[in-house]
């Protein structure tokens, strides 16, 4: 089962506690700072915190499961200590040793953007630990993924492949009520492919399952409002959020927690309203 109430839109807080990530990367490096951030982030609002230890920037290279443990671990087990219970704890990586040590200090969700294809054991880990897992759709890998891009129609191709790795982890064990979709915004598609998923979120989320919406302070919203800062996006930010909760999205994978909580609120009262 997925560990958190999904009624009301939930914020999930990004603490990348890497060297290189596009927006943020280098600012949360010792693990005192990292902690501190993501209690910070709680009080924000937010109702998931996602620790990664690996950037996935375009261009970005592969770290691997020691390192990527050394990174994450710790604080991990940190947060899972000071957090509120209700507050859940992610752990961002496709790898299965990484997944199996964060759940072992607390993480109780796994959120990997193979949806299960870089490591074949990490659906089974799901499966026997009980964990929920986020599936998430990339053409490519990181380091290629931006590299002419092509679909022939990529709101079908998408919806195919997240019922695809559905299937597979269903397959392997993971309970079906204890999957969330991610379309994948900004890994392998261009600002065209990112908008028509964006126009079809209610289409995606007819497969059945939550859907997560990562767009935070992403380049292709910079282009379409003149704007080359990734820090400089919040207003965009906010603006597909509010979008997300009309089209019920369930979870919003943020840097900027407080200002994103706000419209999620509001949007949702709105919806609901009448």
């Amino acid at each position: 089962m997925i560990p958190l109430e999904l009624s009301n839109p939930s914020i999930m807080g990004i603490l990348n506690v890497t060297p290189d990530s596009f927006s943020d990367g280098g600012r949360y490096q010792s693990v005192e700072m990292s902690v501190e951030h993501g209690l910070q982030m709680a009080r924000q609002g937010a109702n998931i915190i996602d620790v990664g230890g690996e950037s996935t920037r375009p261009g970005a290279g592969r770290i691997d499961a020691e390192q990527q443990n050394s990174r994450v671990i710790e604080v991990v087990e940190q947060l899972s200590r000071r957090l509120p219970a209700e507050v859940v704890i992610s752990v961002d990586t496709t790898l299965s040793e990484v997944a199996s040590a964060a759940l072992d200090s607390g993480a109780t969700l796994i959120n990997d953007i193979s949806a299960g294809r870089d490591d074949p054991a990490m659906l089974q880990l799901a499966a026997r630990r009980g964990a929920s897992v986020v599936l998430m759709h990339m053409q490519g890998e990181p380091q290629t993924m931006q590299q002419d891009p092509r679909y022939q129609d990529v709101v079908s191709e998408v919806e195919d492949f997240l019922r695809q790795r559905t299937q597979a982890a269903v397959a392997a064990g993971v309970s079906a009520n204890a999957i969330i979709l991610d379309p994948g915004i900004g890994f392998g598609k261009t600002r065209r492919h990112n908008l028509a998923l964006l126009k079809a979120l209610p289409r995606l989320g007819a497969l059945g399952h939550p859907l997560l919406l990562g767009v935070s302070r992403k380049r292709f919203m910079g282009s379409l409002c003149a704007v080359s800062s990734p820090q400089e996006l919040l207003p965009a930010t906010c603006a597909a959020t509010a979008l997300g909760v009309m089209a019920g999205v369930a979870i919003f994978r943020v840097h900027d927690v407080a200002e994103n909580r706000q419209v999620a609120d509001v949007t949702m009262a709105i919806k609901q309203s009448g």
